[in-house]
């Protein structure tokens, strides 16, 4: 499960022109699922959400706050692209994305797990799952963090250095 993660100081998602959802200062989260996962995800996506400190301290800019301690909101909404396959040729592969009916119990899963583990629910907001939506937002700072459930690592190709392994290797 991935999650693209913007702090925001407002956003808004739109369906057909009509506002469906929209939050003030907070986060809007992104989230993809994939065609193996579980709850598991859900709920270390979920913590992670949570648990980011991500707010500055408006008193000691060396603290920083989760979006529960300043108050904030979360606006959510699925988004399967974010399983694209996109290394071989230009167009998108989906298959790593969840079918959508089971995709579409599982995001219900993360938006309940979201507003139990906040306890206060009004302060979890979504889109349209399934929907065209037009999404908004104004990002702070900007502040944006992608989230992997799997723990997903980028690690260098050989050849391209930046590893200890790649300066031993181009000496004779």
């Amino acid at each position: 499960m991935r999650a693209v993660v913007q702090r925001v100081s407002s956003a808004s998602v739109s369906v057909d022109g009509q506002v469906i959802s929209q939050i003030s200062r907070g986060l809007m989260v992104l989230v993809g699922i994939g065609r193996d996962d579980t709850e598991s995800d859900v709920s270390i996506l979920t913590n992670k959400i949570l648990c980011l400190r991500v707010f500055s301290d408006p008193a000691d800019s060396a603290k920083m706050w989760k979006t529960k301690d300043i108050d904030g909101d979360i606006l959510c909404v699925s988004q399967f692209t974010l399983l694209a396959e996109t290394r071989k040729g230009n167009k998108p592969d989906f298959h790593n994305a969840m079918p959508t009916e089971q995709s579409r119990e599982l995001y219900a899963t993360i938006l309940e797990a979201l507003r139990q583990a906040y306890g206060k629910s009004e302060k979890v907001q979504d889109g349209r799952f399934g929907a065209m939506m037009n999404v908004s937002l104004t990002n702070e700072g900007p502040v944006t963090f992608t989230l992997d459930s799997r723990k997903f690592e980028y690690t260098p190709e050989q050849g391209l250095g930046s590893t200890k392994n790649s300066k031993s290797q181009s000496k004779p």
